[in-house]
C-alpha cells in the first residue's frame, strides 16, 4: 500500500471569502444580465468601437444610391395621402418598407461583420484571467500540520499569428467579394422592388382610368336613354328603341361596377407592393394621355445590342453572382492554406500559480516569450475533402453566374420587344379612339335627327367604348413597359420614373436606409 507524502486540495469554499461569494453569484447572474442589458450605443455619443476596422460600407451611412439618381435613400419616408399618390412617392414606400429591401440591408450588415472577422485575422489577441483560489494543504501521516492559502492568480497572454500560407488573405478577399456581393444583391433587390411597384401603379391607375371610362360610358348610355324616350314620347321612334337603350344602360352600369371592383383590388396590391397598412385610403391621379410619351426609346437611340451589353455589364444580379463566384475562388485557397504551417507569436504571464492549478504558496511570477511553428501532419484527410468541397461550390457558383446571365438577358429581350410594341400600339389606339369618337357624334346627330336608327348609335358608343379601354391599355403598358426595360437592365432609378413621369428637377428628398 502506498500512501502520498502530500495531498493537494483546491476549493473555493462556501463563506470562506465575501470575494468568492460574490464572484458566484455574478456568474450566476451573468446570463439574466446579459438578456436585459441594452449594449446598443447610446444616442449622440460616438462609439469609438462601432467599427474600429473601417469595414461598414458608406452606403449604410449615407444611404443607397440607385443607378443615375443624384440623392440617395433616405427612410422612414412621410406621405400625405390626401394628396395624389406619384410613382416616386409609392417607389419610395415601397424601398423602405419592402420585407425584401429590409432584408438586403440586414444581409449588407452582415456581410460588412464578416469583412471585420476576416481583417482582425491580422491582428494579436489579448487575453487575462483573474482567479480567487483558497487552497487547503493536508499532509497525511505526517506531523506537518495542515495549511491554507487564499489568494489571486493572474494570467496573461498576447499571441499573433506572423505567417500563414495565404489562408487569412484568401478569407480576407473572399470577405471583401461577399460584401460586394451584398451590395449588388441590394440594388438587384431594389431593382425587383421597383419592377413590382412599378407594376402595380400602373395596374392601379389603367383600373383606376378604366373606372371613369365606364363612368362615362354609363353617362352616354344614360343620354342616350333620355333621347329615346323624349323620341317615343314624340311618337318618332318606338318602344323598342327605349328598351334596347335601357339594356345598353343596364350593361354599362354592369361594367361600371365591375370596374369598381377592379380598382379596388388593383389598389390593395399596390398597398401590399408598397408595404402600408391594408385600409390606407389612396388618391391616383389622373392618367394623363401625353402625345410625347412614346417618343423617348426612339429618341434613346440604344438598340438591343446596347441593351444587352449594358445589362451584362452593370445589371446588380450579375455583379452579385460575378462576386459570389469570385468567393468561392478564394475559399479553396484558404482551404488549402489551412493545411499548411503557421507560424505565431506569443507572450504569457503567470502569476501565483498556472490556470487550472493550485495556488502557490509564495508569490510567483513567470513570464514566457515563445515563437510557435505549427506543422499540420495528418487530419484524416479531411483536408483533402475540404478543398474538394471547396472546389465543387465554386463549380456551383460558375453555373450560377451564367444561369444569371441567361435569365437576365433574355428579361432584357423581352422587355425591349414589349416597349417597342407598346410604343408602336400608342399610334395606333390614338387613331383608333378618334375614329370611334368621330363616329359617335356623327350617329348621335343622325339618331336625333332621325336619320339613324338606336342600333346604329349603341354600336358606336360600344366601339367608343373599347377604343377608350384599349386606349388606357397601351399608355399604360408603354409607360410600365418602358420602366420595365429599365429596370431588366439594371439601370432604373428614382430620377428616371420622375422624368418618365414628367417632373424633372422637382426638389424631392433623398433615401437613406438607416434601418
Amino acid at each position: 500500500m502506498s500512501v502520498n507524502a502530500k495531498t493537494v486540495r483546491t476549493a473555493c469554499r462556501p463563506g470562506r471569502s465575501a470575494t468568492a461569494l460574490a464572484l458566484s453569484v455574478a456568474l450566476g447572474l451573468m446570463p439574466k444580465l446579459a438578456l436585459s442589458v441594452d449594449l446598443s450605443p447610446v444616442p449622440n455619443i460616438p462609439d469609438v468601437l462601432d467599427d474600429p476596422l473601417n469595414t461598414r460600407p458608406p452606403v449604410l451611412t449615407q444611404g443607397a444610391v440607385l443607378p443615375g439618381d443624384r440623392q440617395s435613400i433616405v427612410c422612414p419616408v412621410e406621405k400625405d395621402f390626401a394628396t395624389p399618390l406619384l410613382l416616386d412617392d409609392a417607389v419610395d414606400l415601397a424601398l423602405c418598407n419592402h420585407p425584401q429591401a429590409q432584408a438586403a440591408w440586414a444581409e449588407l450588415k452582415i456581410q460588412a461583420a464578416n469583412l471585420g472577422v476576416a481583417k482582425a485575422g491580422y491582428w494579436p489577441t489579448v487575453n487575462a484571467a483573474v482567479n480567487h483560489l483558497n487552497s487547503y494543504y493536508q499532509y497525511p501521516d505526517s506531523s506537518i500540520p495542515s495549511s491554507e492559502t487564499d489568494g489571486f492568480t493572474l494570467y496573461g497572454n498576447l499571441s499573433w499569428r506572423l505567417f500563414d500560407f495565404g489562408g487569412r488573405a484568401a478569407n480576407l478577399a473572399a470577405a471583401n467579394w461577399l460584401l460586394t456581393q451584398a451590395l449588388a444583391n441590394q440594388d438587384a433587390v431594389f431593382q425587383r422592388i421597383l419592377d413590382g411597384v412599378i407594376q402595380a401603379y400602373f395596374d392601379a391607375q389603367t383600373a383606376n382610368a378604366q373606372r371613369q371610362a365606364k363612368t362615362d360610358s354609363e353617362a352616354l348610355a344614360g343620354q342616350t336613354l333620355t333621347s329615346a324616350r323624349r323620341r317615343e314620347a314624340g311618337g318618332v321612334s318606338g318602344r323598342s328603341d327605349t328598351l334596347q337603350a335601357e339594356t345598353a344602360l343596364a350593361k354599362a352600369a354592369l361594367g361600371r361596377s365591375r370596374a369598381d371592383g377592379d380598382y379596388r383590388k388593383a389598389l390593395a396590391v399596390l398597398r401590399q407592393a408598397m408595404g402600408i397598412a391594408p385600409e390606407t385610403l389612396l388618391n391616383l391621379p389622373d392618367n394623363v394621355d401625353t402625345a410625347v410619351a412614346g417618343e423617348t426609346l426612339a429618341q434613346d437611340g440604344r438598340d438591343l445590342q446596347t441593351w444587352l451589353a449594358e445589362a451584362q455589364r452593370r445589371h446588380p444580379a450579375i455583379v452579385a453572382a460575378q462576386a459570389q463566384w469570385e468567393a468561392a475562388k478564394e475559399r479553396i485557397v484558404q482551404a488549402r492554406a489551412e493545411g499548411l504551417p503557421t507560424l505565431d507569436f506569443s507572450l504569457n504571464a503567470y502569476q501565483n500559480g498556472y490556470p487550472n492549478q493550485a495556488l502557490s504558496q509564495n508569490q510567483t511570477r513567470v513570464e514566457t516569450i515563445g515563437i510557435n511553428l505549427t506543422i499540420p501532419l495528418f487530419e484524416g484527410f479531411v483536408r483533402t475533402y475540404k478543398i474538394r468541397g471547396a472546389q465543387a461550390q465554386a463549380e456551383q457558383r460558375a453555373a450560377e453566374l451564367a444561369d444569371t446571365e441567361r435569365q437576365t438577358l433574355l428579361d432584357v429581350v423581352k422587355a425591349h420587344a414589349e416597349a417597342e410594341a407598346a410604343l408602336r400600339n400608342l399610334s395606333y389606339s390614338a387613331t383608333w379612339l378618334d375614329s370611334a369618337q368621330a363616329a359617335v357624334d356623327s350617329s348621335r346627330r343622325r339618331y336625333d335627327k332621325g336619320a339613324a336608327d338606336i342600333l346604329e348609335l349603341l354600336n358606336t358608343q360600344t366601339a367608343l367604348a373599347d377604343a377608350r379601354q384599349e386606349r388606357l391599355r397601351t399608355l399604360a403598358d408603354w409607360r410600365a413597359a418602358r420602366l420595365r426595360l429599365f429596370t431588366s437592365s439594371g439601370l432604373l432609378g428614382r430620377d428616371l420614373i420622375e422624368q418618365a413621369e414628367g417632373r424633372y428637377g422637382n426638389g424631392r428628398p433623398a433615401i437613406s436606409a438607416k434601418q
